[in-house]
């Protein structure tokens, strides 16, 4: 019976190619069965051509989509047409250019936000047909059907790459990806890592950053009400493990976890010395769970970021900041810090004032700043770096007289009356603008540099996430991955040659004292002390600079009290003297800074060591951590470069050979059992 014989059933795999696609589908004009030859399999055919035979549809669709690659398009499959139904009895294909069909009408649903994503669906008439036959009892398919006129233009071998048919990651790759998930490591490393390991060069793996971000957003979709239950257990199974682990939540009316926060033992340790200005940073989100996310961060006394604390909220309103608070208090027995910096929320600026009315609150000047382009870029135009620039100086200034004149000026100059983003941050100018804040301690974290390290701090939590079940943990281990290098970095400080600029008993006594981060930062004012004179008045001294004739700063010096001060403020805004202040300290023959003027906080003090997980270590277990730590950091520092990654394989073959060579005793191999199950 011929194949138009009887019923035809039609079957369109993109319903929208129904209204668009206008094939010829019984004219035979194309066909010539009697013309076949042989099939791709024997011959190096590249081209589709009438009659060419395929065992299998699925063959036929593969090599019709290798010749689209070529070509510089992608195919889809179009409809199947079959007697028996989908699946039984098909007798027809349609593979399709990806750009045919027209845009598909979508239903409007009020309630729901369509998103507007333009479609590269132009009505293309490209297409390659095949039909279904028996010869002897044997089913093949041949090519019935074929033309190749596009009505778009086709795309350049290095771009038809980057279309999403020929963007696949293998499922080796996925397991790849999903342990470097695992370790932390941020997406763009993870396709530096792959480009290396495959040897091409970079921008041309077989898929881009951003489908490794939704195959990785893909492993976090699941049930958030499961998480929830296996997040509060994980909780209290770290609690049985190590009773200094402290973490409270809340649950909704429905037994649902509304708000978690938790601690690690050495968060509060760090607290107790570095606990006196707090970074609250609430901009950031889990987004596999759509949870705001709260990161307590301090700075420590060799000027590196550590961590106190973290927070899920369901909801960022005053009941929730408010409760995050007190949590966070409880964790710290009730000790709130001098200063706390945030992102400029209304809400959480009332809840710090209710539950730690205390501390002084400001707003971090990098996430204010981060929103200039979009504030001021427009209106400015090419004004605009110059009006930064201008924003600078004023936050940077002094006084509160020179700041306000300045910001005068500065809105006349700029045509700024009626901007209403001026307007904002003039009426919060005290939560911001540095002479505001100079008699409020911050340990330097309103600088741009450390703003920057705090970031990368954070960023590294928010890297780590796969499930929200282990969440608690990954942050543990991202800490304690931060906390080795943390004492890497201070270890390469304290054996640096601290070069001695000055000369005076003072500095070489602080140098003694003070780590080296701090002491940098008190050099710097010893060294500029020396351009500055002071003149003794009835209330103290006045100090200016040797080339200026007015002006200067007040300093008020109780030499058998041991009490200095400046009008600057400076050590009560970083806790570091001023030039002022040492002037005034040379010029009185004083040889030592008073010790209250070294605080602990700078000092060269050994903090505990930083254990987050879980039980009580040996030595042997302590060692592997430091390993695996040691590693990672070799594997970071090896992806950045052809190079380093050659020069890591070679070497750690040879290492790895040694240490096959030793002996492995019997207590060697009871720790090492003994040592995976505390790590697993």
């Amino acid at each position: 019976m011929s194949e138009d014989a009887g019923q035809m059933m039609l079957v369109y795999d993109d319903p929208s190619d129904q209204r668009s696609i206008s094939m010829d589908d019984t004219s035979s004009a194309e066909e010539s069965p009697d013309g076949t030859r042989l099939s791709l399999e024997t011959t190096n055919d590249a081209i589709p051509y009438i009659g060419q035979r395929f065992a299998t549809h699925d063959a036929a669709y593969e090599f019709y989509s290798e010749f689209a690659k070529r070509c510089g398009f992608s195919i889809r499959r179009h409809r199947t047409e079959g007697k028996d139904g989908v699946g039984k009895g098909l007798t027809r294909r349609y593979f399709v250019c990806h750009r045919a069909g027209n845009t598909p009408v979508k239903t409007s649903n009020e309630n729901k936000p369509q998103r507007n994503r333009k479609s590269s669906r132009c009505g293309c008439q490209a297409y390659m047909r095949i039909s279904k036959s028996t010869e002897l009892g044997v089913p093949e398919w041949r090519v019935t059907g074929f033309a190749n006129h596009h009505n778009h233009e086709l795309l350049e071998p290095n771009q038809v790459r980057f279309l999403p048919a020929y963007r696949t990651i293998t499922e080796s790759d996925k397991n790849r990806i999903l342990m470097f998930a695992k370790t932390g490591i941020s997406v763009q490393q993870m396709m530096r890592l792959l480009e290396l390991e495959k040897c091409v060069e970079p921008g041309y793996l077989p898929f881009t950053e951003k489908d490794v971000r939704n195959l990785l957003q893909s492993f976090r979709k699941i049930d958030p009400e499961d998480e929830s239950i296996d997040l509060l257990r994980m909780c209290r199974n770290i609690k049985d493990k190590d009773p200094n682990f402290r973490f409270e939540f809340t649950l909704d009316s429905n037994g649902r976890l509304e708000n978690i926060a938790w601690s690690y033992a050495s968060s509060i340790q760090s607290y107790e010395i570095f606990g006196d200005a707090v970074v609250f940073d609430t901009t950031h989100r889990l987004t596999a769970f759509d949870m705001p996310l709260g990161i307590w961060v301090g700075m420590n006394n060799y000027g590196m970021p550590c961590f106190f604390g973290c927070v899920l909220l369901r909801e960022e309103n005053l009941r929730s900041f408010s409760w995050a608070l007190k949590a966070f208090s409880g964790f710290m027995n009730g000790k709130a810090p001098q200063t706390i910096l945030t992102d400029q929320n209304m809400c959480l600026k009332e809840a710090i004032g209710m539950e730690m009315p205390t501390t002084k609150h400001a707003l971090c000047i990098w996430l204010i700043v981060a929103k200039f382009p979009s504030w001021f870029n427009a209106v400015l135009g090419e004004r605009y770096n110059e009006w930064k620039a201008e924003f600078y100086r004023l936050y940077n200034l002094e006084t509160i007289e020179d700041f306000e004149l300045g910001w005068r000026d500065m809105v006349n100059s700029f045509g700024l009356h009626t901007n209403r983003h001026i307007a904002s941050l003039y009426a919060l100018r005290t939560l911001w603008a540095l002479p505001y804040l100079r008699s409020h301690f911050f340990a330097g974290m309103t600088t741009p540099g450390q703003s920057k390290s705090i970031n990368a701090f954070i960023q590294r939590f928010l890297s780590a996430q796969t499930r929200l079940a282990h969440f608690v943990e990954q942050v543990a281990v991202a800490v304690d991955f931060k906390d080795q290098a943390g004492e890497q970095q201070t270890m390469q400080q304290n054996i640096q040659n601290i070069s001695l600029k000055t000369g005076a008993p003072m500095e070489s006594h602080a140098a003694s004292v003070l780590t080296p981060f701090a002491f940098s930062k008190l050099q710097e004012q010893l060294v500029m002390a020396a351009h500055y004179a002071s003149y003794q008045m009835e209330d103290g001294f006045l100090v200016r600079h040797h080339t200026k004739l007015e002006g200067g700063r007040k300093v008020y010096w109780v030499p058998r009290e041991g009490i200095i001060s400046c009008s600057c403020h400076q050590f009560e805004f970083s806790g570091i003297l001023c030039r002022h202040a040492l002037r005034v300290l040379s010029t009185g023959n004083c040889f030592q800074i008073p010790e209250r003027y070294l605080p602990l906080r700078w000092r060269r003090i050994s903090t505990p060591p930083n254990r987050h997980l879980h039980t009580p270590r040996n030595d042997h277990t302590e060692r592997i951590q430091l390993l695996q730590s040691m590693v990672s950091t070799l594997v970071t520092e090896s992806a950045k470069s052809k190079e380093r990654l050659d020069l890591a394989t070679e070497q750690i073959s040879v290492l790895l050979a040694r240490v096959r060579e030793q002996p492995v005793s019997a207590l060697g191999l009871r720790e090492m059992s003994s040592t995976h199950r505390n790590l697993a």
